[in-house]
């Protein structure tokens, strides 16, 4: 029987060579990051000319944390981002407002601390959830313990990197890895590092698709 495939989202692209980089090694997911205060900020016009350049079949989520719904859905209907995930402190009623303005996919994003927060993860609205540590992109593990918990579709971050990833989709088998400070040197993306994590999650197997 054929296993499902992991999905792999690269985020926090902020460079045309970034781009470059996943155009060719073809991750199902690319990330920019539309809150203020992270070192990954792009503003939406970065981000639609570095979206101009991304191979098609390659989604872009945009990251936003408490951010105007009205933002968000308009950088949905223009084209600039495929998904929406939301970051911050956003609730059922957020989610619920979010559904009757685009009909595009949100990922909520959880800190998971403990079993109450994978008992939300698991009732949410949104699309697909994804679980975290900390407060996104620290490069930081939760207890996966845990996720013997949850029985929906979910993106896994948190603490990924080349050396990690292996095991954590072996043991866990997440519907896809995120991943953003695994793949950078010196707090930029790092080419060589996106490819040997996307190597590690696919075994080694050819990119195409």
């Amino acid at each position: 029987m054929t296993e499902s495939k992991i999905r792999i989202k690269l985020c926090g692209l902020t460079r045309p060579c970034d781009i470059e980089a996943v155009n060719d090694l073809r991750p199902d997911y690319i990330g920019f990051v539309f809150a203020k205060k992270s070192r990954r900020y792009v503003s939406p016009e970065q981000a639609a000319e570095l979206k101009s350049l991304l191979r098609p079949g390659i989604l872009a989520v945009g990251v936003f944390v408490d951010e105007e719904i009205e933002r968000i859905t308009g950088l949905l209907s223009s084209g600039v981002i495929d998904l929406a995930q939301l970051h911050g402190g956003e609730d059922e009623t957020y989610i619920e407002r979010m559904r009757e303005r685009t009909d595009r996919p949100i990922i909520k994003a959880f800190r998971v601390e403990g079993e109450e927060d994978i008992e939300k993860a698991q009732a949410s609205a949104a699309d697909y959830v994804l679980l975290d540590s900390g407060g996104g992109g620290t490069g930081k593990a939760f207890d996966r313990e845990l996720l013997a918990r949850i029985d929906r579709p979910y993106f896994l971050a948190g603490g990924l990197d080349a050396s990690t990833v292996g095991e954590a989709v072996k043991r866990w088998r997440p519907y896809a890895v995120d991943v953003s400070s695994g793949i950078e040197t010196d707090g930029v993306k790092d080419a060589e590092k996106m490819r040997r994590f996307m190597e590690a999650v696919r075994g080694g197997k050819s990119y195409d698709k």
